[in-house]
């Protein structure tokens, strides 16, 4: 999954300035007016409508792509004869100054400018005079923020697919290394049979790795470049769209040029598959909350991921599984926003869209966070193997073998056999004592054919290592499934 940009850390902070140490957004230093919309406008726009217009102070995240974007625009400008080459090395050159200041934190970026945009063509021509006026031949705002934004989608999906990879290898690792461990599997949370510590690792495994699918698949349909597509109608210069998008890595550009501004699909489908994603995690998460509990006492999480309490010494608070638990919220609730901006609105660009990409952001740093979080707790995590053993017997847990046992040993029919079970539980629990230790006598009385093997069927330890079938929990499988996993991670180079 190449990239002509730089992948976007999900994590970053706001520019500051090396000198002031101050976040360099400056409304201040800018004229009075937009000077960018030429003669049209006579005076600036009210201290409100800057307000709710201006993007600059969250759409300066993309920065790499809308220079990455001109470069490639520009390049093609001169390569078809629109623009001199002259003025494209300038352009270029330029663009390269700019890139280098944002990243070392000396660009005072403007809100009266907007957005990124503007930001960015306000100071190419303060460097290189007029020739930074032709950059914006065949092109408009509205396809250029469809593509910048498209990058960045595009790179922040390579991110997250590396990130998740790292932690189906924490998974998978800790399947491999507890294969064997014993634990109580369940269903409405109630005891139901018994499974193996290394089989609920390689549930998640599965999961991510049908979040990290959906992930790739949104990112083969956004591959297609909108640059070009210009305001909404094309362009009458004789541009190379072709070229522009092969330069930013793209499979082809887009087809028509009304969607190509208006589309904001490729943003939903990346916060639906993140909010998914997000809800796996959160379940993890909340059988971290339960499992680490004094009244479960399955897992040890490590210092590193507890906290304390500020009145109650003896407390070991789960607080980053909470946090992931609830960071779906803010995910989901990104995707949700979006798509009732975009629910309404007709072909095609309205300013309503510039709505999209503050919460996109919001929800992926919110992503990204969580991912780690849940890798490094899950890589110092041990399972507490004797209270797991022992709440794997408890509740009856082998009820199912012992059914299994009556169709497999004395051929009655399932459902009959499901009565006798249930008839023998009932006694079990009528006398407090688990299964393997009702008398064998009293089991006779309810089914004379059962014999003194039963026995050997109701141990958790037999019952686990019996369920060889094809995705089933035995050890064997586990180590199986553990090293297939490692082994395909490692080929797509997460060793």
């Amino acid at each position: 999954m190449s990239s002509s940009t730089e992948a976007p850390n999900p994590t970053d902070k706001p520019q500051k300035s090396a000198e002031q140490g101050r976040e360099t957004t400056d409304t201040q230093t800018a004229p009075s007016s937009n000077t960018m919309w030429g003669g049209r406008f006579s005076s600036g726009p009210d201290a409100i409508m800057e307000e709710i217009n201006a993007s600059i102070g969250f759409d300066k995240a993309l920065f790499r792509q809308d220079i990455a974007g001109s470069k490639a625009h520009a390049a093609m400008l001169a390569h078809q004869g629109i623009v001199s080459k002259e003025d494209v090395a300038k352009i270029d050159h330029g663009l390269n100054t700019i890139l280098r200041e944002i990243e070392s934190g000396q660009f005072t970026f403007s809100r009266q400018l907007e957005d990124i945009h503007m930001n960015v063509e306000s100071r190419l021509r303060e460097l290189i005079g007029d020739a930074a006026g032709r950059l914006h031949t065949a092109r408009s705002r509205n396809d250029q923020v469809a593509t910048d934004f498209k990058l960045w989608v595009r790179d922040t999906i390579d991110a997250v697919d590396g990130a998740l990879a790292g932690l189906q290898k924490v998974l998978a690792d800790k399947a491999l290394e507890h294969a064997a461990v014993i634990m109580p599997g369940f269903t409405h949370l109630q005891s139901a049979q018994p499974v193996t510590f290394g089989h609920h690792m390689l549930a998640y495994v599965e999961m991510i790795a049908r979040d990290r699918s959906r992930f790739a698949d949104a990112r083969k349909r956004l591959n297609e470049c909108p640059l070009g597509a210009a305001a909404l109608a094309g362009t009458s210069f004789p541009i190379d769209r072709e070229m522009t998008a092969d330069a930013l890595g793209f499979d082809r550009p887009t087809a028509n040029s009304l969607d190509s501004v208006a589309d904001r699909d490729f943003a939903l489908e990346v916060l639906s598959a993140a909010s998914i994603s997000a809800m796996h995690l959160s379940r993890l998460a909340e059988e971290l909350v339960i499992w680490s509990s004094a009244q479960f006492q399955f897992v040890r999480l490590s210092d590193k991921f507890s906290t304390g309490s500020s009145i109650m010494p003896q407390k070991r608070n789960p607080d980053a599984a909470e946090l992931v638990r609830a960071k779906i919220g803010r995910i989901n609730g990104a995707y949700q926003a979006l798509m009732m901006v975009m629910k309404g609105l007709p072909l095609t660009y309205s300013k309503d869209m510039q709505e999209d990409k503050e919460q996109t952001f919001d929800a992926f740093n919110a992503f990204s966070l969580i991912v780690a979080a849940m890798s490094g707790m899950m890589a110092d995590l041990e399972p507490n193997e004797k209270n797991l053993l022992k709440a794997a017997g408890s509740g009856y847990a082998t009820a199912t073998d012992l059914a299994d046992w009556l169709v497999r040993v004395l051929n009655l029919p399932f459902r009959d056999a499901h009565h006798v079970t249930g008839r023998i539980v009932a006694l079990a629990e009528s006398k407090g004592v688990d299964l393997h230790k009702v008398p064998l006598g009293e089991m006779q009385d309810i089914e004379p054919g059962i014999t003194e093997d039963l026995m050997d069927v109701l141990s958790v330890r037999k019952s686990v290592m019996s369920r060889v079938s094809y995705g089933g929990t035995a050890p064997a499988n586990v180590r199986k499934q553990a090293k297939r996993w490692l082994r395909t991670l490692k080929r797509e180079g997460f060793a």
